[in-house]
């Protein structure tokens, strides 16, 4: 049976490494240990043999510049960080040590702060009076970039649990004892930080409107909670305290933090949150399949989506959501792995056809999906063939047409002699299915938003399944072509706005070399950051790729030593960027002589970029500057509507064989409605004039309809609220994209982090040497970054 799950990213870094006793940091300014002896330098060229800006000079430059720090750390201890604001430089890092002694615990805890993006550490422990902080609560930071921090810690054998919270960036903490036994980490409300909810192991639901100093018990029997737009609370609850009864739990909410509750639907499978829609998957009238309905006003008032049913062998998973439409994925039925994406309208009720044979599979309960943040309308995924190779394929104009990817120039490609299948000569991205099968894929997809077009990621050329040492590959125009930029796997980031690319080669082997690139990917540069070299676990900057501080973690000898060496470019851009460096460039621009070139959408969009042969500083402060212009309207600007699709290679759109002969009815606000099209309706969001305006009408038949789904009778209110007309409710699925402009960023958006990355070394060197059953090695940790640390995903209410 195949299922899936989500994760939602936050935008904050960590790792998890192991074991030494932590008996204090040691501190090696500049890197002392490594000034004894010369560094190697050298410069590559470029991937097409162009000729590469000379680095040789800034050899002392980055030397000068390079701070190493050690933690020393007990073995089978742990070792995590968090960033704090935006700009700040503030870094906490937390060294926990924890061992169970038959009826007790023993455990320790040390704080670390960095306020200069991880050059220089202090001791901080005191503030939290030397508490043992729980390790799967980790560093809970406020998603609104004003300094506020959680620690959640114990403070007896016998169950008693302590929050430390700051308020100015980790300068200072105040505690609270808490009523109750946390189950998750504290949520913040996005709309005001102060103003927290969790869960107690008894599913009783808490909140606290003076961030944290008092707590009062709002309900119980809660089984899954979210915070949603305009500080309404949606969760989940059964009347017989148990949330194992799947398609018999009642959606409620509250907008006045539990003075009052409404129930807004019944016999919940599942809900999810996503830009400003509402899902429930629910039970039918033969409560043995789920159908998904929707609302758009908060659940006031409901409509069943046009999308297949499933049963329990199946799913839903929303794999995109914004304010103007909806990406769907339906499990198709059977044991297959893949399953069909469906496109929404701006209402999110009537589906059309996107994508077939879209891989999703048990293995992981991963998909491929990613959203290129840079750049509207763009998306990648991988799909199944129907001789059982993978593909990647990529969509510019938000899944009204999809096709492959095209063959970087400056890349060999290797096909498979077995089959002799030349027209598998082409690039296939390795994402989320390619880290589940365990092949040599340290990073998924890269991309942000203030670095346009920009896209760092694993690829292989040939067929897929016989990559299995990857390359590491870069487009600069978001996924129309691509670049051979490094041999074999690496670890990688985007700094400075896309001004400055950073690598780490992946290998078992200690590793004392960095790689850089200023001109997008085209020529790289090494640094040796030490002569001491270290078992590389992790890299990464502050969020928002606007640093220019880069940190790379690990450990040396036996585990004793795990180091942080923290890297400044800053000096290496020896001067801002201004107006010459940069140049106009248009974006999905495929054919400059034509009048609609660049058209996406229904509208030009015309960047300012910078140069790729200008090194310099973007600054802190830049913005993407660019400007838009109307198109006339083409088929490339309409979805195929409810009951048609478009064939492989073909723009325009055909009826559905099933749907042929039928009346085009559907159900919307309570009466039923008949469509009338010749097979197109515009994509959300697209902004074409004039030109292609194919017919389209909905007639509403005044006929009273309803989904058997749905319960007839109203749902009445536990205080002042008004009655809620209802329609059963939600998604088995996740929540990629966030609620409101400070909600949180998902797994599915390349760039997307985790709220504290964790780096376990008998992990990696597990998954390093090939070694089989590498889940049964650190069962507990698995579980508790899944149960703890993906508060958006909705994995746990899958079969």
């Amino acid at each position: 049976m195949f299922c899936v799950t989500c994760v939602v990213a936050l935008g904050l870094l960590g790792c998890v490494l192991g074991r030494e006793e932590q008996e204090g940091l040691q501190k090696h300014p500049g890197g002392d240990e490594d000034r004894r002896v010369a560094e190697r330098w050298s410069s590559s060229a470029g991937q097409n043999g162009q000729t590469c800006r000379d680095f040789s000079g800034a050899q002392a430059t980055l030397h000068n510049n390079t701070n190493t720090f050690t933690f020393k750390v007990r073995t089978m201890g742990s070792l995590s960080s968090a960033w704090v604001g935006d700009g700040t430089g503030v870094l906490l890092v937390l060294t926990t040590f924890h061992l169970p002694l038959f009826m007790m615990h023993f455990g320790q805890s040390n704080l670390y702060r960095s306020g200069d993006y991880g050059k220089t550490f202090k001791d901080v422990t005191p503030l939290i009076n030397h508490t043992f902080i729980q390790t799967e609560f980790g560093i809970a930071v406020s998603p609104d970039h004003t300094g506020k921090v959680i620690l959640t810690g114990v403070v007896s054998d016998i169950g008693g649990f302590r929050l430390f919270r700051s308020q100015d960036f980790g300068l200072n903490f105040a505690s609270t004892d808490l009523p109750f036994e946390p189950l998750i980490q504290m949520l913040y409300n996005p709309a005001d930080c102060n103003t927290l909810l969790t869960l107690s192991i008894s599913l009783e639901l808490w909140l606290s409107e003076d961030f944290g100093a008092t707590w009062k018990k709002i309900y119980d029997s809660v089984c899954l909670v979210r915070w949603g737009p305009k500080s309404n609370i949606y969760f989940t609850t059964n009347t017989n305290g148990s949330c194992n009864d799947k398609g018999m739990l009642e959606l409620r909410k509250t907008a006045d933090y539990g003075r009052s509750f409404q129930t807004i639907a019944t016999k919940i499978f599942s809900f999810v949150l996503g830009g400003r829609f509402v899902f429930a998957s629910i039970m039918t009238g033969t409560e043995t399949e789920r159908r998904i309905h929707v609302s758009v006003d908060g659940g006031e008032h409901w409509n069943m989506a046009q999308l297949p049913s499933v049963n329990h062998e199946q799913f839903y998973s929303i794999l995109a959501a914004n304010e103007d439409m909806i990406f769907m994925h339906v499990d198709d039925p059977g044991d297959s792995g893949v399953g069909t994406i469906y496109v929404s309208d701006d209402r999110g009720t009537v589906f059309s056809k996107s994508l077939e044979r879209h891989l999703y599979t048990t293995t992981g309960s991963d998909t491929d999906f990613t959203v290129i943040t840079s750049l509207r309308g763009v998306y990648m995924t991988s799909v199944l063939t129907e001789d059982g190779a993978l593909e990647t394929v990529i969509t510019y104009n938000q899944g009204g047409k999809w096709q492959t990817l095209r063959h970087p120039q400056n890349s060999h490609c290797s096909t498979d002699s077995s089959t002799n299948r030349p027209n598998r000569c082409r690039l296939h991205i390795h994402a989320s299915y390619s880290t589940t099968m365990r092949m040599n894929v340290p990073m998924l997809p890269l991309c942000q938003p203030n670095a346009v077009g920009v896209i760092l990621a694993h690829g292989s050329t040939g067929d897929a399944e016989s990559a299995l040492s990857p390359d590491v590959y870069v487009s600069d125009d978001g996924g129309y072509t691509w670049l051979l930029a490094l041999r074999g796997p690496h670890h990688y980031a985007i700094m400075d706005s896309g001004g400055l690319l950073v690598a780490v080669e992946h290998t078992n082997s200690p590793v004392n070399q960095i790689k850089f690139s200023t001109d997008e990917g085209q020529c790289w540069n090494t640094y040796n950051f030490t002569n001491d070299p270290l078992h590389f676990s992790g890299m990464d900057s502050e969020p928002g790729s606007r640093s220019m501080n880069v940190s790379l973690w690990g450990y040396r000898n036996d585990f004793r030593k795990w180091v942080v060496i923290t890297i400044d470019f800053r000096k290496l851009l020896t001067r801002d960027c201004d107006e010459g460096d940069y140049v106009q460039w248009l974006a999905h621009s495929a054919d400059p002589s034509g009048p609609t070139d660049g058209c996406v959408l229904g509208y030009q969009e015309t960047f300012l970029r910078l140069r790729k042969d200008s090194v310099c500083w973007h600054e802190r402060d830049f913005s993407v500057s660019k400007t838009a212009s109307p198109c006339p309207c083409t088929l490339d600007d309409y979805h195929c509507d409810f009951g048609y699709y478009r064939p492989e290679n073909s723009s325009e759109c055909v009826e559905q064989e099933e749907m042929k002969g039928h009346p085009l009815e559907f159900c919307l606000n309570g009466t039923t409605e008949q469509l009338q099209t010749s097979g197109y309706r515009k994509i959300p969001g697209d902004r074409c004039e004039g030109g292609f305006q194919p017919e389209r009408k909905e007639t509403d038949l005044m006929r009273m309809c309803i989904s058997n789904a749905l319960h007839t009778n109203s749902l009445s209110d536990d205080g002042p609220s008004r009655a809620a007309v209802v329609v059963p409710v939600v998604i088995v699925m996740l929540l990629v994209s966030a609620v409101t402009a400070v909600w949180l960023v998902k797994k599915y958006v390349c760039g997307g982090r985790f709220l504290v990355h964790r780096y376990s070394v008998m992990r990696e060197n597990v998954e390093a040497n090939k070694i089989e059953g590498v889940d049964d090695v650190e069962p507990h940790y698995m579980e508790t970054e899944k149960v703890h640390y993906n508060e958006d995903s909705d994995q746990d209410l899958l079969e």
